[in-house]
């Protein structure tokens, strides 16, 4: 008996090994794909200006949301994030392993389909592709995908605008906070948002971000931000009314 139980635990000891061995794969899977992103899109955030003007081509004639330019909008999102250091990893992190995850539904065998955001969300709901009770048996489906980066996006927005509306004595970290706790931080654990909140007390000055948007003056920010944000906020609106008609906002 002493030596089954013997047995017993050294496969129990075997199994947890094998399985802290593919966490570390895992791990280590996630920081490579950050890495190659990186590598492949640049670390700079060489110029915001362009980067929100793409999000403006984003919609069509018929107010239809383009994907391919929706995606090109959050590669630069993201350079802008990083050249912040690592306090917003917890969106450009995310939003790395989204943007790939829609490239791969663009360049598959139903690429078509996801031209536009409508064009996804009909043909997913009409084919029972979208997981709407968390049945992890279903693959990703591109409608949660996208809904992750719409909340995050009106985080952004919302950050953004505080910084243009903000005077120069504005502190940086209660904008972040308010924004954040105002959209992604109803999506996260108590946990993460206690860490979040309080890395936000080490974000650097207005003039900083206005410098590190490589767009002029601290006066060149702000207008290029009120022409801009207007385009965000109607991108947002165009995919929170249709999310909301098929009721996909809550999607796990």
């Amino acid at each position: 008996m002493a030596g089954d139980w013997s047995r017993r635990g050294g496969r129990r000891r075997q199994v947890s090994r094998r399985r802290a061995f593919i966490g570390c794969a895992e791990v280590g899977k996630k920081e490579a794909v950050v890495k190659s992103f990186a590598m492949a899109y640049g670390d700079d955030g060489h110029n915001l200006r362009e980067v929100l003007a793409t999000f403006k081509s984003c919609i069509d004639e018929k107010s239809e949301i383009l994907m391919d330019p929706y995606l090109a909008g959050w590669k630069g999102l993201v350079r802008f994030l990083n050249t912040m250091g690592t306090i917003f990893t917890f969106v450009s992190k995310d939003a790395v392993a989204k943007i790939q995850i829609m490239e791969e539904f663009r360049s598959g065998p139903h690429k078509e389909s996801y031209r536009t955001l409508q064009s996804m969300v009909s043909y997913e709901m009409a084919n029972n592709l979208v997981d709407l009770k968390k049945n992890t048996e279903r693959p990703v489906s591109g409608c949660r995908t996208i809904l992750r980066l719409h909340r995050a996006l009106l985080w952004l927005q919302l950050f953004l605008e505080g910084l243009r509306t903000g005077g120069a004595d504005c502190r940086t970290s209660v904008v972040c906070t308010d924004s954040y706790n105002a959209s992604l931080a109803n999506y996260h654990p108590w946990i993460i948002r206690k860490a979040t909140t309080i890395a936000f007390c080490t974000l650097p000055n207005r003039e900083a971000f206005f410098e590190n948007m490589k767009v002029g003056s601290n006066e060149e920010a702000v207008e290029m931000l009120g022409e801009a944000l207007p385009y965000i906020k109607k991108l947002y609106d165009i995919t929170q009314e249709l999310y909301s008609r098929h009721k996909l906002l809550d999607l796990p």
